[in-house]
């Protein structure tokens, strides 16, 4: 079960001006990532690309599923490792 996400902030305090926001928002459309454990390391593996590079992420290694809990202790213990898909 995953912890639930922080409430969002009221409308008139919002963390980012609302041109950046909108932004983020659109880049966000456009990606797409795969997480899992590396098969040969403890690592997790975060792969993200354009959506355009879809195709290129069946190319690359599988990952092994990984559950919240394996998630949270390779964040705390610095195994995470972040490949950008191009």
């Amino acid at each position: 079960m995953t912890d639930p996400l922080p409430p969002e902030p009221p409308a008139n305090e919002q963390a980012l001006p609302p041109d950046l926001s909108r932004q983020l928002e659109a880049l966000g459309g456009q990606l797409v990532w795969r997480i899992g454990k590396d098969e040969v390391s403890e690592d997790v593996i975060v792969r993200l690309g354009f959506a355009s590079a879809t195709p290129r992420f069946a190319h690359l290694p599988r990952l092994r599923s990984a559950g919240d809990q394996e998630l949270q202790a390779a964040l705390e213990g610095g195994r995470v490792v972040i490949e950008w898909v191009d």
